[in-house]
């Protein structure tokens, strides 16, 4: 199996565990994110592990890369329920997690087993998209729901979302009354609680399309990959303890540049971890 540059530490000493979840069974316009952990990998060759942003280098984290995790195909409730038992069993072992999916439905069952370990837990949304649907033709597990999901497990006010710029009225209705809701930018991304632990789950169609057009969902309007950058880098020194990075897919864009552009977005998220 081909590691992530850089997560070459044994599961058994590793403190994070990069996690492949290969999976997009409720994509509701262009499938192809499960093909994102793998693309992923193979591009990691392409850069460094230092980190010039961050004056950090992978070499000096231990990291393990876990592989994919075996999914089923059309069984939409026992992949949450699989992804769920292994996100519970790593934490359990003392383990912090950064997945790539797949799309963003997979992050539902991790932040599930976070918010029993964390209670306190804060949740930052990077996202162009609200995600705060009932459902998506009568389908209550989907993508389009997923933040809605979590609400189940975490109370709303302490998710904090950022950069979107797509949904439905009611969706940003409701974002505004009850999660903390700052549309169109990373601008307040430091409006957090300092010390609460915090899960970061990124969806890559935050970004415009003229810089990541290899995705399911593009929505133009949206943010530069130096704006996101500069965003991520305000929270180092966060209690981050968790982050997923979803909805890529890369074979909407055959020059590689979107997978090149989340490769490098993984190594500064791995980073990011305290």
């Amino acid at each position: 199996m081909d590691k992530f540059l850089g997560f070459n530490s044994e599961l058994s000493e590793a403190e994070i565990v990069f996690l492949g979840l290969p999976f997009d069974g409720t994509v509701t316009f262009r499938p192809g994110s499960r093909f994102a952990p793998h693309a992923v990998r193979a591009m990691s060759e392409g850069i460094e592990t230092y980190s010039p942003y961050q004056k950090k280098d992978l070499e000096n984290k231990l990291i393990g890369d876990y592989g994919d995790l075996l999914l089923p195909f059309g069984n939409t409730a026992k992949t949450m329920q699989l992804i769920e038992a292994k996100a519970e069993e790593l934490l359990e072992d003392g383990k912090k997690i950064l997945s790539c999916g797949g799309e963003h439905l997979v992050s539902y069952p991790i932040i599930k087993a976070y918010a029993r370990k964390y209670p306190e837990i804060s949740v930052i949304h990077i996202d162009a998209h609200t995600d705060l649907r009932e459902h998506y033709l009568g389908e209550k597990l989907s993508h389009a729901s997923v933040i809605k999901l979590v609400c189940n497990h975490i109370n709303p006010q302490n998710i904090y979302q950022y950069g979107i710029r797509s949904g439905q009225k009611v969706e940003f209705e409701w974002a505004e009354k009850n999660t903390n809701f700052y549309p169109f930018s990373l601008e307040k991304i430091t409006e957090l609680p300092k010390n609460n632990p915090i899960y970061l789950t990124l969806d890559l169609d935050v970004l415009d399309p003229a810089y990541l057009p290899g995705t399911g969902t593009p929505e133009p309007g949206g943010l530069s990959f130096n704006e996101l950058l500069e965003g991520l880098l305000k929270l180092q020194g966060s209690n981050i303890v968790g982050a997923d990075i979803v909805e890529l897919s890369p074979d909407y864009d055959h020059s590689g540049a979107s997978t090149m552009v989340a490769v490098k977005l993984i190594r500064e998220l791995a980073l990011l971890f305290g």
